[in-house]
C-alpha cells in the first residue's frame, strides 16, 4: 500500500495559494484569445495599417539623402555622403528665412482664428432651441467641408478678382478696385478667411457629439445656484469639453509647420511670394521644379522635427496644466 509523500496541513490551516502565472505569458494568452475571437474586426485594420506603412512609414527611409548628394538616374539612396551640407545651406540661404517667417504667421494665424471658431459656432449652436434652424445652419457651415481644395480656391480667386463680385461692390460704393491676388498683404487673410470658411462647420462635429455627453444634472445645479446661460457656459460646458477642446489643440500644434500646401500653391503666384512663400512650397520648387531633391529633403526633414517638438512640447504641457493628453 502506498502512501503520499505530501504531508497534509495542520487542521485550520489552507494551503498557500498556487503560483500566479507569469504577466507577460498571460497578457499574451488573452492577445491571442482576443485574435481569435474577433479576427474580423481586427482584420479591418489590415488595409489602414498597409496604408500608413506604404505611404508614411516606409517614405521615411528616403530622409538618408538629405545627408548624401542625390542625382537623378542614380542611386535611391544618394551616391555618397555629404554630411550636414545641405543643413549648412538653407540655413545660411536668407530665402529660406523668409519662407520659415512666412510659415510661421500663416501658422499662427490659422491656429489663432480656426481653432477657437468651430467651438463658438457649436456653444451657440447648442443654444438653438428651433430643430429646423439648427439643422440648416448646421447643412449649410458643413457644406464647404465636401469640396474640393481646388474648388474653394476657384471660388476665392473669382470672388476677389479685378473684375469680380467683391471689387464691384467696392465699385459701386465709391472705392477704387483693390488686386486682391497681385498684393503680398492681402495673401494671408485670404488664406485664412478661406480657411475659416471651409472648416468652420466641419470642426463643429466634434465640439456638438462632445456637448451631449455633458450630464444634463450639472445645468439643473446650476440654475438652482442661480447661474444664468454665460455663467452655466464658463463653468459646466466648456469644462466638460475640455478634453475635446485639448486633443484637437494638440493636433493642430503638431501640423502648425505644415500650412496647406495644396491650398498656398493654388492662390499664390510670384508676386505674392514675400508674403504667400511657406516651407512646403519651398520645397516643392527646390525640389520638383530644380531638381536639388537633397536640398529639399533636408529643408522637410528640419519641418517634420519641429513638428516633432511642438506636438511632443504640447502634449507634456497639457498633461501638466490640464491633465489630459493624447498618450
Amino acid at each position: 500500500m502506498s502512501t503520499s509523500t505530501k504531508s497534509a496541513s495542520p487542521p485550520g490551516v489552507q494551503d498557500p495559494p498556487a503560483p500566479a502565472p507569469p504577466r507577460k505569458l498571460s497578457a499574451r494568452v488573452s492577445w491571442r484569445r482576443a485574435l481569435r475571437r474577433d479576427w474580423q474586426l481586427y482584420s479591418l485594420a489590415v488595409l489602414p495599417l498597409l496604408f500608413f506603412l506604404v505611404f508614411r512609414y516606409l517614405p521615411m527611409l528616403g530622409n538618408v539623402i538629405a545627408f548624401r548628394r542625390f542625382e537623378p538616374g542614380g542611386s535611391m539612396f544618394g551616391e555618397q555622403w555629404v554630411g550636414l551640407r545641405y543643413v549648412e545651406m538653407f540655413l545660411s540661404d536668407p530665402t529660406f528665412w523668409q519662407v520659415f517667417r512666412n510659415t510661421l504667421w500663416l501658422g499662427g494665424l490659422t491656429l489663432v482664428f480656426c481653432f477657437p471658431v468651430p467651438i463658438v459656432l457649436a456653444l451657440l449652436l447648442n443654444e438653438v432651441r428651433r430643430r429646423a434652424l439648427k439643422r440648416f445652419v448646421q447643412s449649410v457651415s458643413y457644406l464647404p467641408h465636401f469640396l474640393s481644395i481646388v474648388i474653394v480656391a476657384g471660388i476665392t480667386l473669382q470672388i476677389l478678382a479685378t473684375d469680380g463680385p467683391v471689387n464691384h461692390v467696392l465699385g459701386l460704393l465709391g472705392h477704387d478696385e483693390i488686386r486682391f491676388i497681385q498684393e503680398p498683404e492681402w495673401f494671408r487673410t485670404i488664406y485664412v478667411g478661406s480657411e475659416i470658411w471651409q472648416t468652420t462647420g466641419w470642426g463643429t462635429i466634434l465640439y456638438l457629439a462632445a456637448l451631449t455627453t455633458i450630464d444634463e444634472d450639472l445645468y439643473e445645479a446650476a440654475r438652482i445656484d442661480g447661474a444664468g446661460r454665460w455663467r452655466q457656459t464658463w463653468h459646466v460646458t466648456l469644462p466638460g469639453i475640455r478634453p475635446t477642446m485639448i486633443t484637437l489643440l494638440i493636433l493642430n500644434v503638431g501640423t502648425f509647420m505644415a500650412v496647406g500646401f495644396e491650398k498656398v500653391l493654388l492662390l499664390y503666384n510670384p508676386l505674392t511670394y514675400q508674403t504667400s512663400d511657406v516651407i512646403s512650397t519651398y520645397v516643392y520648387r527646390t525640389g520638383v521644379e530644380s531638381n536639388s531633391f537633397s536640398y529639399a529633403a533636408a529643408i522637410g526633414l528640419f519641418e517634420a522635427v519641429i513638428g516633432l517638438i511642438l506636438i511632443t512640447s504640447a502634449n507634456q504641457l497639457s498633461r501638466r496644466t490640464v491633465g489630459t493628453s493624447l498618450w
